[in-house]
């Protein structure tokens, strides 16, 4: 049997795992590690027949990836992030960013659901996990809402949607995740995360409004606050500007000259202050053992799905299956842009049954040389390309595209993990309470994904300029 014949078996068995409920990075060490075997055992090169020969091989093959990956600096930045998410939490930065937030937004119509967003937004841009940021607000945020007579439904679709936004604006772990998979600058794609994610959180305040304005009673103005409140509540959310700040500074230099140095130290840097903040407010050593003990079992999760895709991910490359299916794609005779369509869409189907990391890990060493080939390649030039940029410049839009739709993913049936976060951090949701919420969210997600398909500047403005 051909090495592609065995590619294509190997993962269709590997879906078969996923889909009845294997988690991803065991359904995808395991298939990699068959997949290798098979593959050596089939090669009558290295002596065909000889499965003892085969297995040592494939086993050595597979026991480099861990080390390999592991000791890559762009990975010590997932820690560290999840790590600044947690602190501020126990520092109080996020029920501060909230209560910031309804001071100044919470006037306008569907006020306190803006507010959160908007507090999600900023909460995100210290914490990298989407997860941590949907059950931090739906702690603080869903309480808030009921109070003044949100529905319960559309209050918890507020967080579950507002925690998305984690995978997009920087610190993101899944964009350092995309970095790696597809080789290319950590510091770059974090700062082209910056606007897209900014610019999802303004979509969904102003649907927001719109349905305030438009449904009876559907979201109460919260009105009352003088000049001085609204002021007073600034300086408690200051830390968050700071480590925004420290990361810009680390990655891109606003102010002029080279970057102060690499995104793995801004992260620490940034981990560091924000541990102050939370010493300052009162933070003991529980509250700090939780957070360590929270940062490593998500840090491990992350970890052992890399692992185990990238055991699949190094079988894939001795299958040439990336290649085949590249090959395949630029041989379509439909336009470029149509197959990029279509490429999303597929994503949004597979992102109803998998994990959103599972997802790009699966996909990305497969799909992504095959957008690169039909933009022209890696080296391409703009003004030779099929989608008008560069391939560097390619590979950091499709990246947030990618990215976006992961987040698309993490609200959606029957999967959508944020939403079993918030069911499950509060006894008076059920699942399907947080799935009828986050509806009218698909609808603003699917704009801003035309949208960023339509205008990549809005994605490529600030990484053109590092």
């Amino acid at each position: 049997m051909e090495p592609i014949e065995i590619g294509i078996w190997v993962t269709g068995g590997m879906l078969i795992l996923v889909f009845l409920g294997m988690r991803v990075a065991f359904a995808a060490g395991l298939a990699g590690l068959v997949g290798l075997i098979w593959i050596f055992w089939a090669k009558k090169d290295y002596g065909a027949g000889d499965f003892g020969w085969a297995l040592t091989v494939a086993v050595k093959t597979a026991g480099q990836v861990p080390h390999s990956k592991v000791t890559s600096q762009a990975l010590s930045l997932i820690p560290t992030f999840i790590l600044i998410g947690y602190l501020a939490y126990y520092a109080g930065l996020t029920r501060a960013l909230f209560e910031a937030a309804k001071r100044w937004v919470a006037w306008v119509p569907g006020g306190l659901a803006v507010a959160t967003i908007f507090a999600t937004a900023g909460f995100a841009a210290v914490s990298g996990a989407s997860v941590a940021t949907a059950a931090v607000f739906a702690r603080i945020a869903i309480p808030e809402m009921l109070k003044i007579g949100y529905k319960k439904q559309f209050a918890a679709g507020v967080v579950a949607a507002g925690g998305t936004l984690a995978s997009l604006i920087p610190p993101s772990a899944i964009l350092v995740i995309y970095a790696i998979i597809v080789e290319q600058d950590v510091g770059r794609l974090l700062l082209a995360g910056f606007v897209p994610g900014a610019f999802s959180a303004l979509i969904y305040g102003v649907l927001i409004v719109g349905m305030a304005l438009v449904i009876p009673n559907f979201g109460p103005r919260v009105t009352g606050f003088s000049w001085r409140e609204r002021l007073v509540s600034l300086p408690p959310a200051l830390p968050i500007v700071f480590v925004v700040v420290t990361i810009i500074c680390f990655v891109y230099n606003p102010f002029g000259g080279d970057a102060w140095g690499t995104p793995t130290e801004g992260g620490a840097i940034g981990a560091f202050v924000v541990f102050l903040m939370a010493v300052y407010r009162g933070m003991r050593w529980p509250e700090f053992r939780d957070a360590l003990r929270e940062t490593a079992k998500l840090s491990v999760m992350i970890f052992t799905i890399i692992w185990g895709v990238l055991i699949y991910v190094r079988f894939l490359g001795f299958a040439d299956l990336p290649g085949a299916f590249s090959d395949w794609i630029t041989s379509l005779t439909y336009s470029p842009w149509l197959i990029l369509v279509c490429i999303l869409l597929a994503y949004a189907v597979l992102g109803m049954f998998m994990d959103a990391i599972g997802m790009l890990l699966l996909t990305l060493p497969v799909v992504y040389p095959a957008v690169m080939a039909l933009n022209g390649g890696e080296s391409v030039t703009a003004a030779e390309s099929s989608f008008g940029m560069s391939g560097p410049m390619c590979a950091i839009w499709f990246g947030i595209l990618v990215v976006k739709m992961a987040e698309f993913c993490l609200i959606t049936p029957p999967i959508g993990l944020n939403c079993f976060v918030v069911a499950g951090v509060r006894d008076d949701l059920t699942v399907q309470d947080v799935f009828r919420g986050v509806i009218p969210f698909f609808a603003t997600d699917a704009v801003t994904i035309a949208l960023l398909v339509a205008f990549p500047w809005i994605v490529l403005w600030l990484p053109s300029l590092a």
